[in-house]
């Protein structure tokens, strides 16, 4: 990237959020402004790390909503990522139910014609709820980047997390390949 482009990093509460510093780091590192922003539960989980999540980024972690009339305290998005993505954050994203900041703002970012990828993160049983499906559909045909099955998460069966071989680096590149490809 010739110059600083701005990264919104959404976390929902899924193992492999524990490792998101890693991530903000590698992502800084391909030239990146990273601003993250949690769902509520990913927050509760990271509060030790919030700190030092936010000294690595130069940001306030986010995962609420400003009051209105206060100024935004971050930079304008050119890309985000939603990662990991829980079977909860797709649905209502997907639904248009905008009760928590993450899934607000990527609703508006669709809207908005922000570049967006999504990896999702739920398990085999998860995956086999009729909205699963439903839901990815909806956001691919709104223009999202959904990285799911081959190429990207491949879901493990119930109790069997490996959050350490949460592909981060194949959303990474996703995330090059959409801003480099963007008009």
């Amino acid at each position: 990237m010739a110059c600083m482009t701005t990264l919104y990093v959404f976390c929902s509460a899924a193992p492999p959020v524990f490792d998101v510093l890693r991530v903000v780091r590698k992502a800084q590192a391909r030239g990146w402004d990273v601003c993250l922003g949690l769902t509520p539960t990913a927050a509760r989980w990271l509060a030790p790390q919030l700190p030092a999540l936010e000294e690595a980024t130069g940001h306030p972690v986010r995962s609420d909503y400003k009051m209105p009339g206060d100024p935004d305290v971050w930079p304008p998005a050119d890309v985000i990522l939603v990662a990991p993505a829980t079977f909860n954050t797709l649905n209502q994203w997907a639904l248009g139910i905008t009760s928590t900041f993450v899934v607000g703002v990527v609703a508006e970012g669709t809207g908005k014609d922000i570049p967006i990828v999504a990896m999702p993160c739920a398990n085999a049983a998860y995956v086999r709820h009729p909205q699963f499906r439903r839901s990815l559909e909806t956001l691919r045909e709104a223009g999202v980047n959904v990285l799911f099955g081959p190429g990207g998460f491949e879901p493990n069966r119930p109790g069997e997390g490996r959050p350490e071989e949460f592909p981060w680096t194949l959303a990474l590149d996703a995330v090059d390949t959409v801003v480099s490809s963007a008009p």
